[in-house]
């Protein structure tokens, strides 16, 4: 699993311009099983991906074709974790990820 945390490098008008792609970007993700949540940070300085993918490589894969990526608006930093606790509602998020 791995969060993808989102800063924004432009001022925000011209990150709204790229928005629209960047959701149907994350509509694909999420019909592809990638996604597991995504918002935008507060103050709206950028924003985060959790996603279901095992390395780093499939994570830059992700990252490639985000809009926000190939109109350099934004810069990503890549953490990759391993899941050990959560809370009831979410526990579908540790099924299959060894301890």
């Amino acid at each position: 699993m791995v969060l993808l945390l989102i800063k924004y490098l432009k001022p925000l008008d011209e990150v709204e311009r790229f928005l629209p792609e960047h959701r149907a970007f994350l509509d694909r993700l999420q019909r592809e099983g990638k996604l597991l949540l995504s918002g935008r940070r507060e103050p709206r300085t950028g924003g985060l991906i959790l996603a279901d993918v095992d390395s780093e490589l499939e994570a830059m894969k992700i990252i490639v074709d985000d809009p926000f990526f190939t109109e350099k608006v934004a810069d990503y930093e890549v953490i990759r974790f391993t899941p050990t606790r959560s809370h009831p509602n979410l526990a579908a998020l540790l099924e299959g990820v060894a301890a």
